[in-house]
């Protein structure tokens, strides 16, 4: 089931974002993530429209007793996805695609960052029908990052 956000969801998500974020990105330095955490919390998550994916009550068990979301999505000034994070335990089973869907479904286009070494992010944004529109160089994390775009097709 997917489900705006709520204020009371912040700690879960944080919980969620920071090991998924260190496991995504071995390339970077795990201290950057560490550092940029308050901004996650403070600046980006409360700015952001963001909507969690909540686990079916059969399967809280495995995640979830103390934390029932299993990802996330967040948009950021209605256009920009600055977040999508599953739960390590469901990579490959929908989770995510139902959250960009969901997206998708709300916003005409879309446009979203991914560090260049970060494969299976990029597969995945491909699939979903995002095509690359640039490349930057992340001078701090020293890691080349893709721009994607997604537009909804004309019908």
């Amino acid at each position: 089931m997917i489900r705006d956000y709520q204020p009371s969801d912040l700690d879960a998500l944080m919980q969620l974002w920071l090991p998924s974020t260190i496991a995504a990105h071995p390339f970077v330095a795990e201290q950057y993530w560490h550092e940029s955490a308050p901004l996650v919390r403070n600046t980006y998550l409360p700015a952001a429209k963001t909507w969690v994916y909540c686990l079916p009550e059969a399967h809280q068990e495995t995640l979830c007793e103390s934390n029932p979301i299993a990802g996330f999505i967040s948009i950021l000034e209605a256009q920009l996805v600055g977040a999508l994070f599953v739960a390590q335990p469901y990579h490959g089973h929908g989770v995510g695609q139902a959250l960009m869907n969901h997206a998708q479904q709300h916003y005409p286009a879309l446009t979203l960052e991914v560090y260049q070494q970060n494969h299976r992010a990029y597969r995945f944004y491909r699939k979903q029908g995002f095509i690359v529109t640039g490349k930057t160089y992340n001078a701090e994390t020293k890691a080349s990052i893709l721009t994607l775009h997604w537009q909804q097709p004309f019908n």
